[in-house]
């Protein structure tokens, strides 16, 4: 496989680390700040952080609606952690009614394994990586609630509420609520890169 260009939003988060992720990969990252950045990538990560100064940020460098129609082109895109709740279509547990980028049919409810002294590690099987367990790093972590019809659950944890999903994919569309950027594993970077992008 050729390298790969593949964008980091880089306003708000972790983005440094999916950065070095993609770039331990063998492909070029691009810290994207600027919508006309989104015609000279592969695919797109949206890291972990906050989801609302994520989004006030993405409007103030008018990248909302960029971003929206880069998603609905079917453009790869891939959101950890606060990336997964910008690209539900639906979310819930916000203090006040919060719209993201949208596109996987799913709701995902914010901070649903707890606060940040709540934070956790766990060991997921992951459907698609198939030699290993991948190890989930929760942060004030997002689980899914309700998936669409043609919503594919890649992973599941228990808590004390029952089993929840914590990874996803729509189509071109990949969602976890983890962190496998502060792992040192890039297993779920290939996935992407190898399932999704390069399958297109």
């Amino acid at each position: 496989m050729s390298s790969l260009r593949i964008g980091v939003l880089s306003l708000q988060g972790d983005f440094r680390e999916h950065i070095r992720s993609v770039e331990s990969c063998g492909h070029q990252a691009l810290g994207l700040n600027r919508a006309d950045e989104l015609a000279s990538i592969d695919g797109l990560i949206l890291p972990g952080g906050e989801s609302t100064t994520i989004m006030k940020l993405a409007e103030s460098f008018n990248l909302t609606q960029p971003i929206r129609e880069f998603i609905a082109s079917g453009a790869p895109v891939y959101g950890s952690c606060a990336g997964m709740i910008l690209l539900a279509d639906e979310i819930s547990g916000a203090p006040v009614a919060q719209a993201g980028f949208g596109g996987i049919d799913i709701t995902v409810r914010r901070n649903a394994f707890g606060r940040q002294v709540d934070s956790f590690e766990s060991a997921i099987e992951f459907q698609g990586i198939l030699d290993s367990p991948v190890m989930g790093i929760f942060i004030r972590a997002p689980w899914v609630e309700r998936v669409g019809k043609d919503v594919e659950i890649l992973a599941s944890v228990e808590s004390g509420s029952g089993e929840h999903p914590v990874a996803v994919r729509e189509g071109n569309l990949l969602a976890t609520s983890f962190h496998p950027e502060l792992t040192g594993d890039l297993r779920v970077h290939q996935f992407f890169i190898n399932e999704i992008i390069a399958r297109r």
